[in-house]
């Protein structure tokens, strides 16, 4: 598939955001008007991952709704969210104020980042839960990511597990409490296609562009995208808990997070890299 046909298939991608922001906006999966802590989002372990971030600039890609953004900025980072959603960068915008936090968000591609951010460096880069799937080619990606980053700087992925992507993250309407393989673990087949009036929140069906192409990448492709480009692996993790109950027999951890009592399997991992 050419770049061009990438570009296309993202500007579809794009216009499916657009169309899911009011939708998210409203809610109870993100609950922005029932003021919950948008630290929920957060599994335990990536606090300890990042380390301290006061005083750090930090950059949030593929920020959505800027959630997320949020806690990175009250934990005391200078933080900037980058999404190529206006809608979504539109709401984040709104949250943020509200919250009477200080964010910058700017619109753009994930690939167009460094112009699109003035050829800023940053002390951490920061994606993941649900990102990555839609981007086609991660070694672009990954060399953006590189440089985006300073010397030294600390890039950190948290993602929902290939394996969980296999398993399809959202049930299929007729769906049973079986594990079914419904997807590639590996990527290299092209997009998958989807065409859904409903995403994967509560509310009302999404009004319009309700088309929408992911990509899948298994760990390995995520890891020699990164070392290509120059990064340096630290830490890699995986974890059995997800932030919401994917499976009607998983279970409540301390956490507040869910997991299979059976069997033990990675659901999400974590990725620490640096430059």
């Amino acid at each position: 598939m050419t770049s061009d046909e990438h570009a296309r298939l993202m500007r579809v991608n794009q216009a499916n955001w657009d169309a899911r922001t009011p939708v998210h906006l409203a809610s109870r999966f993100y609950g922005l008007d029932q003021d919950l802590d948008p630290e929920r989002w957060f599994a335990a372990f990536e606090w300890e991952d990042l380390g301290e971030l006061a005083g750090r600039d930090v950059l949030h890609l593929q920020c959505h709704l800027g959630t997320e953004t949020l806690v990175l900025a009250r934990r005391g980072a200078r933080a900037v969210g980058l999404d190529f959603s206006e809608a979504s960068v539109a709401a984040a915008h709104g949250i943020a104020e509200r919250a009477c936090v200080d964010v910058e968000y700017v619109r753009a591609n994930v690939y167009d980042a460094v112009e699109a951010l003035g050829g800023r460096r940053f002390d951490v880069v920061y994606t993941g839960k649900g990102a990555l799937c839609y981007l086609p080619d991660l070694e672009r990606w990954a060399a953006v990511i590189a440089q985006l980053l300073r010397p030294g700087g600390l890039l950190y992925v948290v993602e929902f597990h290939p394996l969980l992507n296999s398993l399809g993250p959202k049930p299929a309407p007729d769906e049973g409490p079986e594990l079914l393989l419904r997807h590639d673990y590996l990527g290299g087949d092209g997009p998958v296609h989807r065409d859904a009036t409903h995403t994967y929140t509560d509310g009302p069906a999404v009004e319009g562009a309700t088309a929408s192409y992911e990509w899948m990448h298994g760990i390995g492709e995520v890891i020699n995208a990164l070392t290509g480009a120059g990064l340096t692996i630290r830490h890699l993790r995986e974890s059995d808990e997800l932030p919401w109950p994917r499976w009607p027999q998983m279970v409540r951890t301390p956490s507040g997070w869910w997991r299979l009592p059976a069997p033990r399997i990675p659901l999400l991992y974590g990725l620490v890299a640096d430059l």
